[in-house]
């Protein structure tokens, strides 16, 4: 049963960052130590990205855990565990935690971006978590012969699916309902993991998901969709990843699922400069929020958690501009 979606639709848009130790989907890992990493992710501004966000009226706020080098921002017990990486690529501050408490004082929404997959170029993660399918799984930037299979590694990847919702299930339990929302990226094999009548599926991945907040809403990433597109029953809202094209939005649902659309104003994931005149953005808002839909935009983010100002006037004006559309 999905959850209600009628404040996200009111929300109207959000704001999205990758703080990632290294490039948004980079295809080879980082030089960077653990203990560099720890130093990065201390440096992070908390109270100076909440009044940024509180400057720009954004009702929500993405940020990403972590993704292909392995290193996140906030520790997990069950991962070090699992893949015994000593010291551990996962920050000893809880930066998720810390936003989720500051940004819900200010009444802006948390959700937080997790790839569906074991970080593909940190080898030891994946062959402890059992992400080592016999499939080709490139498009995870997973390639065949980069890791070892041992033992029984079924098609569908059952164990590691079941390691993977353990490690989450910890964080959306520490977090709780400060949490609002997840973005899972990179479900692109769901016909051979998750489309089955028996867990791990999609219904046992969303419980995992909303473990702490039975009334959080997630999103499972097809990949670029345009028109976009409902991947599963068991999501609330449309990843809606789009890149260069940006689609008419239908209406407020489609599949039963809140339609959302994400997509980036700068040149790539994560990267400046700004590609877009400031009518483009607002006008195209308007458009998909007239329609009930709702839309994201993702930024780049300093290492010290700070938006670059050219990006910060942009969604300044965009809050505006709903402001007084309202």
């Amino acid at each position: 049963m999905r959850a209600s979606t009628e404040w996200f639709k009111q929300s109207g848009w959000g704001v999205f960052t990758h703080y990632l130790a290294g490039q948004a989907s980079a295809r080879e890992g980082v030089g960077l130590s653990p203990g560099e990493w720890n130093r990065r992710v201390d440096s992070f501004d908390v109270p100076g990205l909440v009044r940024q966000i509180e400057s720009v009226g954004t009702p929500n706020y993405f940020i990403t855990l972590g993704q292909n080098s392995g290193f996140y921002c906030s520790p997990n017990e069950t991962y070090d565990a699992l893949v015994g990486a000593r010291p551990s690529r996962l920050s000893d501050r809880d930066l998720i935690g810390e936003l989720a408490e500051a940004l819900h004082a200010k009444g802006v929404r948390l959700f937080v971006y997790l790839p569906s997959h074991a970080p593909a170029h940190h080898r030891q993660a994946v062959e402890g978590l059992r992400c080592a399918p016999s499939w080709d799984a490139s498009a995870w930037q997973l390639r065949p012969g980069t890791y070892l299979r041992t033992g029984d590694v079924d098609e569908r990847l059952s164990e590691f699916q079941r390691n993977w919702e353990a490690v989450i299930r910890e964080w959306s339990l520490r977090w709780g309902p400060k949490v609002h929302g997840w973005w899972i990226d990179g479900c692109y094999h769901a016909d051979r993991m998750y489309r089955h009548p028996d867990p791990p599926n999609f219904q046992s991945f969303a419980a995992a998901l909303k473990a702490g907040n039975p009334q959080g809403i997630v999103a499972f990433n097809p990949g670029v969709r345009v028109p976009v597109v409902c991947h599963t029953e068991h999501e609330d809202y449309t990843a809606g990843e789009v890149s260069n094209a940006f689609p008419v939005c239908p209406g407020e649902r489609i599949g039963g699922a809140q339609y959302h659309v994400l997509g980036y104003l700068g040149q790539a994931w994560g990267r400046g400069p700004v590609r877009f005149p400031d009518e483009f953005v607002i006008g195209y808002t308007r458009h998909v929020n007239a329609r009930g839909g709702v839309v994201t935009w993702d930024v780049p983010i300093e290492e010290t958690g700070h938006i670059p100002q050219p990006f910060l006037d942009q969604l300044a004006l965009l809050g505006r501009a709903g402001e007084q559309q309202r």
